[in-house]
């Protein structure tokens, strides 16, 4: 008789652990879940906003602008015919609850208002950031951060005439 080899039932069961135990391990290290990843997403995500809506005002020779509260934003875009801002989208972004966000225009701190109710959403809004269709964006600095103490804390900002970028606080030469 011929005597086979083979992998016994327990090489492979330690072999899948260990698979299992990097997979899991890579996917902790990506930060799936936590607040620190999903916050520079959102400020991730509001710089290519901010970047596209640039682009679009120069090429559709259009007003943009984003509309801010302290818990969302939302996209508006003016319309020469009623001389009013409309909204894009019929619901604004919200960011998350554990996050706030504060904005300075021109060097100078804005009080962000409260979402409004539903009576209020109907109401007209005008922006505080805007996309010129001549290629200008409002100067701006808008810090979005985790409420915790230690949390992070991301800033957004732009000269008006470079689009905005993402950086962590204090790692600008910026003090907060």
């Amino acid at each position: 008789m011929r005597a086979t080899r083979g992998f016994t039932l327990i090489e492979l069961l330690v072999v899948l652990v260990i698979i299992g135990a990097l997979i899991g391990l890579a996917t902790l290290s990506m930060g799936i879940a936590g607040p620190s990843r999903e916050l520079r997403n959102e400020a991730e995500r509001l710089a290519g906003l901010i970047g596209v809506l640039a682009e679009e005002a120069v090429l559709d020779n259009r007003e943009y602008g984003v509309y801010l509260t302290d818990k969302s934003y939302q996209v508006l875009q003016y319309d020469p015919q009623t001389a009013k801002w409309r909204a894009l989208d019929d619901e604004p972004h919200s960011i998350p609850a554990w996050a706030e966000l504060r904005v300075e225009l021109e060097g100078d701190a804005l009080q962000l208002p409260q979402p409004a109710g539903e009576e209020d959403e109907k109401a007209a809004k005008t922006p505080q950031l805007l996309m010129l269709s001549s290629g200008e964006i409002s100067p701006f600095s808008l810090r979005l951060s985790e409420r915790r103490k230690d949390g992070m804390r991301l800033v957004l900002s732009s000269d008006g005439f470079r689009l905005p970028t993402v950086e962590v606080e204090g790692q600008q030469g910026r003090a907060g």
